[in-house]
């Protein structure tokens, strides 16, 4: 294939959630570089929406109509990967969608290699509710990703005899909490989902902070917030301290102590210094720009049916360990770690499960689902 392999990277670098968007875009261009390094002729091309919603059609169709891109990996929220679809669907690409999302969805047009429910939400609530109980309260970010997660956490918790004892959304850039802190206080959960998105995640989580000085009842040992979508990239934007104990799910920690992790995390670190942690979306979007041009380059075409078939079904050697995508749904099996944020700016993992296979319809029974988690510490 003489002309270079245009890949489209989607992500918002700046706005309320911007950080997630660095670590993404940082992956993959991380990725690209290796690949030119080694001789692969694949291109980047970038398009920022700059956290505006409406941008994510708009530059989503420059980058199919008027850059040549058959494959773009991208987007961040629910919302905008359901904006950009259609788009996808109409001129026949893939998108490569690697953030944890809500599930009950499977495109032939998109390769899920984020972690859906049954490899996170549940895992999670099999890990907690034995250890702390089923009286949960619920947090939410105001858009599809909040209002799923909440809903499959309150039949999750009454298929498990739990009880959801509180219920809230709250917009991705609101910080005042003041409120919903005092009804946390009032009603004593056992634990904390936490669905929320950006600066309202990490507000919430310095005000429970404050409330845990106040109440040592709900220190994090004693009552944990819990996210599935929390990582290393955001701790830097909570005040110091303040998560320290707090608990999050994903299928790759930085500080996974495995070969593969060190080798990717020497090579990161020679581009971004040594110092930097590397969350889930970075290396998430290393190993889609990475599987999606040598999915290309084994089927000698970028037309999307052909690069399906050479990337599923087949085992993927990747930082996170051996990753298969399920050529029924397009999705990944994943690992899942249970993380406890430490005072070094990253996570300990204190709990683990070997890959996952995906079912983003959940169509497992409550036994097949159940997880039998390895405790670290």
């Amino acid at each position: 294939m003489g002309a270079p392999i245009r890949i489209g990277i989607l992500y918002s670098t700046t706005g309320a959630y911007g950080a997630f968007g660095r670590d993404c875009r940082d992956g993959a261009e991380l990725a690209a570089d290796r690949l030119v390094r080694k001789g692969v002729p694949v291109e980047l091309v970038i398009a920022d929406p700059e956290g505006e919603a409406s941008r994510y059609v708009t530059l989503a169709r420059e980058l199919l109509r008027d850059k040549g891109c058959r494959h773009i990996v991208g987007t961040v929220l629910s919302a905008a990967r359901k904006d950009v679809t259609p788009l996808i669907e109409k001129h026949d690409a893939l998108l490569w969608y690697i953030c944890p999302y809500e599930g009950f969805e499977a495109n032939e047009n998109i390769i899920y290699t984020g972690a859906c429910p049954n490899q996170h939400l549940l895992p999670v609530f099999d890990h907690l509710i034995p250890r702390h109980g089923g009286r949960v309260f619920l947090l939410g970010a105001n858009y599809v990703w909040g209002w799923e997660m909440n809903r499959l956490a309150r039949e999750l918790l009454r298929s498990m005899g739990g009880e959801v004892v509180g219920e809230r959304f709250l917009p991705i850039d609101e910080t005042e909490i003041d409120r919903l802190i005092a009804e946390i206080r009032l009603q004593r959960p056992s634990f904390i989902l936490n669905n929320l998105i950006g600066p309202s995640s990490y507000a919430f989580l310095a005000a429970m902070s404050e409330l845990a000085r106040q109440d040592p009842a709900f220190r994090p040992e004693l009552c944990p917030v819990v996210s599935c979508d929390l990582t290393e990239c955001e701790l830097a934007e909570i005040p110091a301290g303040a998560a320290i104990g707090q608990l999050a799910a994903a299928s790759y920690f930085d500080s996974l102590d495995t070969p593969e992790n060190r080798a990717f995390k020497a090579t990161a670190a020679a581009r971004y210094g040594v110092g930097r942690r590397f969350s889930s979306f970075f290396s998430g979007a290393y190993e889609a720009v990475r599987l999606c041009t040598e999915a290309i380059i084994a089927a000698g075409t970028e037309d999307p049916a052909d690069v399906r078939r050479a990337v599923c079904g087949k085992v993927h050697q990747t930082v996170q360990g051996p990753l298969r995508i399920d050529p029924r749904t397009n999705h990944a099996a994943l690992p899942f770690h249970l993380g406890r944020i430490n005072g070094d700016g990253g996570f300990d993992v204190i709990a683990s499960r070997p890959p996952i296979a995906a079912d983003p319809y959940l169509t497992g029974t409550r036994a097949t689902r159940a997880t039998h988690l390895r405790v670290v510490s």
